[in-house]
């Protein structure tokens, strides 16, 4: 936006509107067009869409909002572009102390980057839900989810005032329920996984699908994050040197994050190198990829469609990762719920306790355990093989007994 403001325009001006099918990724390029009546001039606002019936849709929130005597410019500009426009409105009120220790460096560092891309519109109670989960699980303090929510409710509030929406759909008194929801997940990492091999080729297909230009890259980064259970920042460090095509042994070194300056390569999390097995399913992928890089050992094994290092926020918004994954039915599913996926299949394979803490990388056992099955029948026999040690011939007839030793 180019505004200093909310541009209001008089009640009932007429917006013309029309969709005009090409061909594109995005076939359906909808418009608005409307005459400022006292400039003359004759705006215009277009978007692409994947239907016809979401181009439609578009075009009535607009109408909607212009009745409201709200210019579509503003109608449909994103989280970002309206809070910055309007970020003094949002803040009337709080203590300037607040406002540039608490919310600015929130809105900037974790509001923005998460929800920023979306328009107004669809800032939903879902969607924040969403980036509540991804911000506790990156480690964000609750006093730092406290004041992101308290800024996007702000902003929002403006909003609402300015007649953008409706209503304020973001339930920020709620915020505290989703921490406990998440530690009571990590003592049950097992609920976070995708339950089948099928359902993940399945989502991997979909994410494919709904990016731009059906870049194959992204389902490889799925596959290849679930079934080597790590995180997607581990996925972007590994290198073509680091795969061993012949025992099917990838040496994981690196993971990629983000630094001063831009995205870096660093050690792995735990600060060791680990080694991780390449199942079979996923092996023809991945020689695909270790000979299109022409042996080069420094060549990163999966980058994104122009050749940059893969970043998951990236892959969040060029596959629409939430209308996804909402769409297969597991609408809380993270990028780093791959990892749980893949460690909980390992663990229902029957890898031992040790090597799945290597795999996983886990400096407490305590962790790894969480994602054995629990498995009741197990313990039951184990229980019964115990009994009959205990009721062998050689043992007394009563069991163990006790002896009084003066």
């Amino acid at each position: 936006m180019d505004t200093t403001a909310v541009n209001v325009v008089p009640l009932g001006v007429e917006i013309r509107a029309d969709i005009e099918e090409r061909n594109r990724a995005k076939p359906f390029r909808a418009r608005v067009r409307w005459t400022d009546p006292v400039s003359k001039a004759r705006p215009s606002k277009s978007e692409s869409f994947d239907t016809r019936d979401d181009a439609e849709a578009w075009i009535e929130r607009i109408k909607a909002a212009a009745a409201r005597g709200v210019d579509p410019k503003t109608a449909t500009a994103t989280l970002k572009d309206y809070g910055t426009v309007n970020w003094a409105a949002a803040m009337r009120g709080i203590e300037a102390k607040t406002e540039g220790d608490a919310y600015k460096p929130a809105w900037k560092h974790r509001v923005v980057p998460a929800l920023g891309h979306l328009p107004v519109t669809m800032i939903s109670a879902g969607v924040a839900d969403r980036a509540v989960m991804n911000w506790i699980a990156s480690g964000v303090s609750k006093s730092a989810v406290k004041n992101s929510l308290a800024a996007l409710a702000r902003v929002m509030d403006q909003a609402v005032r300015d007649e953008v929406i409706e209503r304020n759909r973001v339930e920020v008194s709620g915020w505290q329920r989703q921490y406990e929801r998440f530690e009571d997940e990590l003592d049950d990492p097992r609920s976070l996984a995708l339950p089948d091999w099928s359902t993940l080729v399945a989502l991997g297909d979909a994410l494919v699908a709904r990016s731009a230009d059906n870049f194959q890259g992204w389902g490889d980064v799925v596959m290849y994050a679930a079934c080597t259970a790590v995180r997607v920042g581990e996925v972007s460090g590994c290198r073509v040197g680091d795969i061993d095509t012949e025992q099917w042994i990838w040496t994981l070194r690196r993971q990629t994050s983000p630094g001063p300056g831009g995205l870096m390569d660093k050690g792995t999390k735990g600060k060791r190198s680990r080694r991780i097995p390449i199942i079979e399913e996923i092996r023809p992928m991945v020689m695909r990829r270790v000979q299109s890089r022409k042996g080069d050992p420094y060549a990163r094994l999966f980058v994104g469609p122009r050749g940059g290092r893969i970043q998951t926020g990236v892959l969040r918004r060029a596959t629409h990762w939430d209308e996804v994954v909402t769409a297969l039915g597991y609408e809380h599913l993270r990028r780093h719920d791959l990892r749980h996926t893949g460690l909980t299949w390992f663990a229902d394979a029957g890898v031992p306790l040790h090597r799945l803490q290597q795999i996983a990388g886990h400096t407490d056992p305590r962790i790894t355990q969480r994602y054995l099955h629990p498995d009741i029948q197990g313990l039951q026999n184990d229980g019964e093989l115990l009994s009959k040690h205990l009721q062998a011939p050689h043992r007394s007839p009563n069991g163990p007994q006790l002896r009084l030793v003066q």
